[in-house]
């Protein structure tokens, strides 16, 4: 196993390919949507995908651990672990937006060191890499020098995601910002990383939903943590705040445990 992070970069770019072919194949095409036990639809194309990027690591880093949406962890006692989103924002997907995009993030020793947005339909790759910094299509990207909660254009996926006592905590916190924006999936911590939205705050999410984001954000200089002020791991329990600056982050984190 390679300790470079920079190494992985290959290897994620050939994944994220795999992903898009089999996923672009099915976009805006009738498909089969099927309900999974946490009540959200899954498509042909999720699994199609995700199974086109385990075969990548099976030839190319068979002793990687996967923990993947589709098809179960694998190895997650090893050293590195890939953790895979093939379409975030399936409903996105199945409504024709598109606003969704393929998360790969990469864990060694507990922490991101690669963490991938890949947009298919806007043809936007974003890489962070912990050390080296964040890109966009091979340009460098970093987050918005924004401290102020006043000063903050924040984002979230869908007022649906939160339970009521954390929709109540949201809304307090995005209703003291400059502009609240609703919508875009992942697409929100990409625009993060490129420095255009200043706080991305979402609950219920699960590891292939956010590892991806944070390491793409903590390479463009951004803080991302749980709601309590944690760094994210395969434990965390899927409340999530990214913030632009570490000022930002303990402002808004102060304002959701108000």
């Amino acid at each position: 196993m390679s300790s470079s992070s920079s190494d992985l970069s290959p290897i994620a770019e050939a994944l994220a390919d795999a992903a898009a072919a089999k996923s672009m194949h099915y976009f805006r095409t009738p498909l089969d949507i099927i309900t999974k036990a946490d009540e959200s639809p899954v498509t042909l194309a999720d699994r199609a995908a995700e199974t086109a990027m385990r075969e990548i690591l099976a030839a190319r880093a068979p002793a990687d651990g996967i923990y993947g949406e589709e098809h179960g962890p694998e190895r997650l006692d090893a050293g590195r672990i890939w953790v895979l989103d093939p379409i975030d924002g399936t409903r996105s997907f199945i409504t024709g937006s598109p606003l969704w995009g393929t998360l790969i993030g990469v864990l060694q020793g507990g922490r991101v060191a690669l963490g991938m947005i890949d947009m298919p339909v806007l043809k936007e790759r974003w890489i962070g890499v912990a050390g080296r910094g964040a890109t966009r299509d091979g340009q460098p990207v970093r987050v918005s020098g924004c401290t102020e909660v006043a000063k903050a254009r924040i984002v979230t996926t869908s007022p649906d995601i939160f339970a009521p006592a954390d929709w109540s905590a949201f809304d307090r916190l995005s209703r003291q910002c400059a502009m609240r924006r609703f919508g875009g999936d992942c697409y929100g911590y990409a625009q993060l990383a490129g420095g255009t939205i200043d706080l991305v705050v979402e609950t219920g999410l699960q590891p292939y939903d956010y590892l991806g984001p944070a390491g793409l954000i903590e390479a463009a200089g951004g803080v991302v943590t749980d709601w309590q002020g944690q760094p994210l791991g395969l434990k965390s329990d899927g409340r999530v705040i990214a913030a632009a600056t570490p000022e930002l982050h303990r402002q808004a984190m102060a304002i959701l445990s108000a």
